[in-house]
């Protein structure tokens, strides 16, 4: 503390550099006796310059003296704040200091270091008596030696421990850690290095699988030939498995060679090195926007293919085709007969010769020949028409859709074959249908027969999207979609349109194509339009907008389907006639 207090005190400029400060109100009664003995009193004759104010530069003196005397008493309250400050700060440390102690508490960390060493003690203890234990459960040894083989056993005992207990204490159970591995945000540069990763791995399978493409297509004469003979005299002789062997340990040696720095290669097509594209460090947006598109075009790729793989197995092993997965299940019965009679020497032999004829011969008949492996290949038949499950989901939607045909056409025939539909008519001929500009058949221009399906007597509210039309007056019209037995109406909802001219009729009979229409492919979902393609138009129509969109869709595609049966059936009746 004084050697702060010291260099507080010394901060500024040196004492000696001072006169003396004993004249000076402020000072201290030890500053001034160790001054006194530093320093000698002012002489006699600069007292008397002082005192008298004739003096030579007494007026100037003595402000200099004034001056002194202030900065002297200002240095003084600085030493005296900063010493306070000192003070301050020694009773907040100690402060800390008691509060960090009162937080550890040690004393209940020494009572629980207690405990734990109490609980050792115990365990060592248990550990003794069941070793005591079973020293006693042991055969007693002959009574003639029998200090010895005690004192043998406990160190056999003892030998066994420090030998093979590292070992059993590995067979302990333990709990299983459930470690939860970090995801890395997205990133375009580390998804550009991963597919460059995923592709330079694949590299050596996509090199053996071509290697083996061009040996059974023959891609080099001599080379296939010599690795027919060589097959073929493996099998004969029952060495194809060691011929397998040695072949992997020849590619393993080759290998470290290569590791080794010798440049050995050797590759029945000529490989094509790749230019290696360098890191590209400053990109633009627009240029890191169009890496992520190709690199997740790529992905999307890979992964489909992937995918499609994948579900042709599911597909294969779940029955999904039962014609196909029937000769699977066929295939392996014989081949389990066959296994359990015939011997194993015999079935290797057979099913070599099988495989090195099919991979040398077979494949390259069908590889020149695709008309003939479109006839006779029958893996290459069945991968594929293993349906994928896209493909299912449409060949599910396209017999659904043959289903409803199928059932309006009958429901149809059965109505003209029984009661005639007229007196159901004719019994809610007396209901008045109205739109909001007046009677309906005056709006649409039609028969007072035709009046809204029940299930849309209000209509449903949407916009009708014209894409022949360039005019944004035209392109797009607010509305009401009617459908009735014969025609599918449209009612404009512009104030200006106080004639029918803005409105839209549209006979079911002249529609070629229906179905269920997304506007913006942005959004979720599966859309909330309807598009309807007829002659009269270069682009289908598109109603938008509408929130019931499936139920208008299945009364539009009922009646539409009902109209064409019943044209069916009448040019059916007249070609018959």
């Amino acid at each position: 503390m004084l050697k702060r207090l010291d260099k507080i005190r010394f901060r500024g400029q040196k004492r000696d550099e001072f006169l003396d400060l004993a004249e000076s109100p402020n000072a201290s009664d030890s500053e001034c006796n160790d001054d006194l003995l530093m320093k000698p009193r002012v002489s006699l004759k600069d007292a008397e310059e002082l005192r008298d104010p004739a003096g030579p530069g007494s007026i100037s003196m003595a402000a200099a003296i004034q001056d002194y005397q202030r900065t002297e008493s200002d240095r003084l309250n600085e030493v005296k704040g900063h010493l306070e400050i000192a003070l301050l700060e020694k009773h907040f440390l100690q402060e800390e200091l008691r509060k960090l102690r009162e937080e550890t508490n040690v004393e209940t960390l020494k009572q629980e270091l207690e405990k734990e060493r109490s609980k050792r003690v115990d365990l060592e203890q248990k550990m003794n008596e069941i070793l005591k234990t079973r020293l006693e459960d042991s055969p007693p040894p002959p009574p003639k030696a029998h200090g010895p083989t005690e004192s043998l056993s406990s160190k056999l005992w003892k030998w066994l421990y420090e030998r093979f207990g590292v070992y059993i204490e590995d067979f302990r159970f333990q709990p299983e850690e459930n470690t939860v591995e970090t995801e890395e945000p997205l990133s375009a540069k580390r998804l550009t290095e991963n597919m460059r990763r995923l592709k330079r791995g694949a590299k050596p399978v996509t090199n053996f699988m071509r290697n083996l493409s061009a040996l059974s297509s023959w891609h080099s004469v001599y080379t296939s030939a010599i690795a027919f003979i060589i097959y073929m005299n493996a099998v004969w002789h029952g060495w194809a498995i060691p011929m397998f062997l040695f072949l992997a340990i020849l590619r393993l040696s080759l290998n470290y060679l290569i590791a080794k720095g010798w440049r050995i290669q050797w590759s029945i097509v000529p490989e094509v090195s790749e230019p290696m594209e360098p890191p590209k460090e400053d990109l633009t947006v627009s240029e890191k926007f169009q890496l992520v598109l190709d690199v997740a075009q790529k992905a999307q790729n890979l992964f489909g293919k992937m995918s499609d793989v994948l579900e042709k197995i599911k597909n294969l092993f779940m029955w999904v085709q039962p014609e196909i997965t029937q000769k699977l299940y066929i295939g392996l019965w014989m081949a389990f007969i066959a296994s359990c009679l015939l011997p194993y020497k015999l079935l290797g032999f057979i099913i070599g010769l099988y495989a090195g004829i099919k991979f040398f011969i077979i494949d390259f008949l069908f590889k020149s020949c695709p008309k003939l492996r479109d006839k006779y290949d029958t893996p290459y038949i069945i991968w594929k028409n293993l349906p994928t499950d896209p493909q299912l989901k449409e060949r599910n939607s396209a017999t659904l859709n043959r289903r409803l045909i199928y059932a309006s056409y009958r429901s149809f025939v059965q109505e003209q074959a029984g009661v005639p539909s007229g007196i159901g008519r004719e019994e809610e001929s007396g209901r008045a249908y109205s739109t909001k500009r007046g009677p309906f058949h005056e709006v649409f221009n039609l028969s007072e027969n035709e009046r809204p399906l029940p299930v849309c007597e209000n209509g449903w509210r949407c916009c009708l999207i014209n894409r022949d039309r360039k005019m944004p007056t035209d392109y797009i019209r607010n509305g009401v979609l009617y459908v009735t037995e014969n025609y599918l109406c449209f009612e404009s909802s512009s104030s200006r349109s106080t004639s029918s001219k803005k409105n839209k009729v549209i006979k079911l009979q002249d529609i070629t194509d229906i179905q269920k229409y997304k506007v913006l492919s942005v959004l979720p979902g599966s859309g909330m339009g309807i598009s309807i393609a007829t002659p009269s138009t270069q682009k289908p129509l598109v109603f938008g907008a509408m929130i019931h969109r499936d139920e208008a869709f299945d009364a539009i595609f009922s009646q539409y389907t009902k109209i064409i049966g019943r044209h069916i059936a009448v040019c059916g009746g007249k070609s018959f006639k």
